[in-house]
């Protein structure tokens, strides 16, 4: 099998070339736009990074081993890598490009704009939320006029209800560190984005999903091996 093969993936047509969308697994992608080579959330127990090809810009939304997982970043990472982190995370790499709350900014020739991702209601026996807000991040990615959203890890967040223009999202379904299939159904039905793709969805069942959302119009759920 060829490394091309080893993961599912889906091509999108925008204005400026093909972007193609590789699943690797949990909540990492690996994106090939323009002769560019784009990692979200690198975590080695879904692919041997080494193997992979090193990274043009890798876009990390918090500091948790399965979306910051340094062993992986480093065999992906070279000198020109552009590495776009949270402020917690600026703390343990160097040299990456920090970016807080709707921070917006063009690397690699990519706009990427930042936006909150947090827990409102599901939190530690301590009463800490399992992503206190401020720490960690999601992006908008615009490739060529198609604009994708990854939202880290997150609940259905005012911020993510109004989000406006969204081709593709990425929406994490797992508790109880993020969410459950009805508040993924919410925020869908309130951004509505194009594409839905659940991920980082563990042990839930994606299924359930799809039920939720199929009776609603302009929505395609697509179901990937991202548990």
């Amino acid at each position: 099998m060829t490394l091309q093969a080893q993961f599912e993936s889906d091509i999108f047509h925008t204005s400026t070339g093909e972007l193609v969308i590789k699943f690797l697994g949990h909540g990492s992608l690996w994106m090939e736009f323009k002769g560019l080579n784009i990692y979200a959330d690198p975590f080695g127990e879904v692919a041997d990074y080494k193997l992979l090809p090193k990274a043009d810009l890798v876009l990390v939304t918090h500091e948790h081993l399965d979306h910051f997982d340094l062993q992986a970043l480093s065999s992906i990472r070279i000198e020109k890598t552009i590495l776009v982190l949270t402020q917690i995370c600026a703390q343990q790499v160097k040299g990456g490009t920090v970016m807080s709350d709707g921070e917006e900014q063009k690397l690699a020739g990519i706009p990427i704009k930042s936006v909150p991702a947090y827990n409102l209601i599901n939190k530690r026996p301590s009463g800490e939320p399992f992503h206190p807000r401020g720490s960690g991040n999601g992006y908008i990615i615009n490739f060529g006029g198609t604009s994708l959203y990854i939202a880290g890890d997150t609940e259905n967040i005012p911020e993510m209800k109004s989000l406006k223009d969204i081709d593709v999202a990425f929406l994490p379904m797992n508790l109880p560190y993020t969410m459950t299939p009805e508040m993924v159904a919410d925020a869908a039905k309130a951004f509505h984005p194009r594409i839905l793709y659940p991920y980082h969805y563990g042990k839930t069942d994606p299924s359930k999903l799809v039920e939720l959302l199929k009776d609603e119009p302009g929505i395609e759920v697509r179901v990937r091996k991202m548990a």
